[in-house]
């Protein structure tokens, strides 16, 4: 492992688990400063804060006045931003309310767009910023109208950002992960239909958080200056 963040500051959101927490173990790993958010696992959060040296930031995504409590650390300047932190939802369209709409667009899709037009101004040039989305996008379930509609709304939030920013040299992709096991993903899906997404992964088996990581990792990286504006479906050929 080389040490390609040394020097960059980074803010992860919806850090303490899942794809959240392999970014944050990544991202300190290659040298980076790594501030991140978590909501309810307050252990996990000062865990993964104490082995790794980043710094953890509650923050209820559902509240857009939370906001400026997760940039507070990074006021001196920010070179990262990751918009990792989402909830799953699987509902018929026939059974959605207004509430059930509100707070899955607001999490998954508002808070991250107020979170790039937070990170602009502090924001070094030839910053990074990586949203993530969902092969549900492109793959779209019964159950997934309200989170695949927020996730596809995002990526084209993505798109507009990379054109807003490419002048200052900040780069704005999307990583979109397949089948990944995370206690979000087994939250809504039974035992069979896992066996049956790894048996249609071209790898033959569900993804691993650090499998996404290491796409993110990449896209965060100096490596990566040339790619914007793109999604890149992390997903081991689920969809190809």
């Amino acid at each position: 492992m080389t040490l390609s963040l040394h020097g960059k500051t980074a803010l992860v959101t919806g850090g303490s688990r899942g794809i959240g927490r392999a970014v944050v173990e990544r991202l300190t790993a290659d040298g980076a400063r790594v501030v991140f958010t978590y909501h309810s696992a307050e252990a996990a959060a000062a865990e993964l804060a104490a082995r790794t040296g980043a710094e953890a930031v509650r923050c209820d995504q559902a509240d857009l006045g939370t906001l400026p409590a997760i940039f507070e650390p990074v006021a001196d300047g920010l070179d990262i931003l990751v918009n990792n932190a989402a909830i799953a939802f699987a509902k018929p369209i026939a059974e959605i309310t207004p509430a059930d709409f509100d707070h899955v667009i607001t999490v998954n899709t508002k808070f991250p767009t107020f979170a790039i037009q937070a990170a602009v101004p502090v924001l070094r040039d030839g910053g990074r910023i990586i949203n993530v989305s969902s092969i549900n996008t492109a793959v779209p379930a019964p159950g997934g109208a309200l989170y695949s509609a927020g996730k596809a709304a995002l990526e084209q939030i993505t798109k507009v950002a990379a054109r807003e920013l490419g002048p200052r040299r900040i780069t704005v992709n999307t990583v979109s992960p397949g089948a990944t096991d995370t206690d979000m993903l087994r939250s809504v899906n039974t035992p069979e239909g896992l066996e049956r997404a790894a048996a249609v992964t071209a790898l033959q088996r569900l993804g691993t958080p650090a499998d996404v990581a290491a796409v993110i990792a990449f896209l965060a990286g100096p490596d990566s200056s040339w790619i914007t504006g793109q999604n890149i479906h992390a997903g081991g050929g689920f969809l190809i």
